[in-house]
């Protein structure tokens, strides 16, 4: 890949002599994160499964189960952005193996909760060394001030994603109004 600063994006003439641009994969962000994402989870999810028997989305979910001791679908899909029907699924599974039991929220009656017992901590606890090694050996090629600058990029980039959203579909409703009218309004659990 070209590593030249600022390159343009490329362009290439159609058959009707109009301009077509094409991404730059060395300076389009999305495609690094989406790429290292990937990767990551991708390869730590072969190694839970091979090694502890869950997948990656129940070591998410185990994450923030050992943090908050009991959490709602919605609050796991708001917060790492995971499909709330799947977050279901992987409560489900992981009731199943007696890594959770679930009961009604004190504060919404209405509101199935999750509630981590002694095997899902025990279980996380087993997997946390795995993934802390896996960190520690991703971000070794930065010093612990590049660190510290990844991570508060990334925060304002995480904070900025309605801004995003706002951005995309204002896009759409300008050049593709037909699409945008077609478009769902976005819910809650999005």
């Amino acid at each position: 890949m070209n590593t030249r600063k600022n390159t343009p994006p490329a362009q290439d003439v159609t058959e009707t002599g109009a301009v077509s641009r094409t991404v730059n994969l060395d300076h389009y962000v999305p495609a690094y994160m989406t790429w290292v994402t990937n990767k990551l989870s991708r390869g730590a999810s072969q190694h839970y499964l091979n090694t502890f028997d869950v997948g990656i989305e129940t070591w998410r979910c185990l994450v923030l189960l050992a943090i908050e001791g009991a959490i709602s679908a919605q609050q796991v899909s708001r917060v790492i952005g995971m499909d709330k029907g799947s977050v279901s699924r992987c409560f489900k599974g992981m009731q199943a193996r007696g890594l959770i039991r679930t009961e009604l929220d004190d504060a919404d009656g209405r509101v199935r909760i999750a509630v981590l017992t002694p095997e899902g901590r025990a279980l996380h606890d087993q997997i946390i060394g795995v993934a802390l090694e896996r960190e520690r050996a991703f971000l070794s090629v930065l010093s612990a001030d590049e660190v510290e600058v990844l991570l508060g990029m990334l925060r304002r980039l995480h904070e900025n994603l309605p801004a995003v959203e706002a951005a995309t579909q204002a896009y759409v409703q300008a050049k593709f109004p037909h699409a945008a009218a077609k478009r769902r309004p976005p819910t809650e659990d999005d």
